[in-house]
């Protein structure tokens, strides 16, 4: 059984090219994403962590930390990130994890339980390594998104759903389709027009169960 929304997520002792690190002391008080990719030196990844990378003070001021997870060892993620900085004109200051043994991709249901990888190995060994996990301060799994080998991954969504993430966590509402920071959120149906009222002062009824309001500082 993969992790579900709202489950806590494993606290794996990992080795990353920063040193060993525990889950849930790395996330601490803060927000987490960790990103798993199939293999060090591949170009889509390399793209993706590149992306990861630019995005620094993006995450900085959401208060968000962020893990990479690849199947190779320490010495090629070190070896890596000279790649990764070069194509992305950024450093990247993150770890990234080294899954050798499978330990993080198997806890986080990235592959199936039986799943076998000899020395080798090549990117479609690991096709299913390719998730995003959003993690809330509170250790759990608030949001996962998993892509195909040839689709490179939107980290501007990631980030846009992040932010989806920390408006309702924070405030008691929701966001509809592709709304950005600064756009209308919704008023859950569970809240009284009367509660709404007090709580957001004006809204708009747009059905009896749709109603929007400004979104809160």
């Amino acid at each position: 059984m993969g992790l579900r929304i709202n489950d806590t997520i494993p606290d794996l002792t990992v080795e990353t090219d920063k040193g060993t690190i525990s889950l849930h002391d790395f996330v601490g008080d803060s927000w987490a994403i960790l990103f798993s990719h199939p293999k060090d030196f591949t170009p889509v990844c390399t793209t993706e962590f590149g992306a990861v990378a630019q995005l620094a003070d993006e995450w900085e001021k959401r208060g968000t930390k962020v893990i990479g997870v690849s199947v190779d060892g320490v010495e090629d993620h070190k070896k890596w990130k000279g790649d990764i900085e070069h194509v992305a004109g950024a450093t990247a200051g993150f770890p990234i994890i080294a899954d050798t043994g499978l330990e993080v991709s198997k806890a986080f249901d990235m592959l199936p339980a039986e799943a076998y990888m000899p020395d080798g190995r090549t990117p479609a060994d690991s096709a299913t390594v390719r998730s995003v996990f959003i993690i809330g301060p509170d250790k759990q799994l608030k949001l996962s998104m998993t892509y195909p080998m040839t689709v490179g991954r939107n980290f501007a969504e990631v980030l846009r759903a992040l932010d989806g993430l920390q408006m309702s966590t924070n405030n008691g509402v929701a966001t509809p389709a592709n709304w950005n920071v600064g756009e209308d959120v919704i008023i859950p149906p569970s809240v009284s027009d009367a509660d709404a009222k007090a709580k957001f002062g004006e809204f708009e009824t747009v059905l009896p169960y749709l109603r929007k309001t400004k979104a809160p500082n």
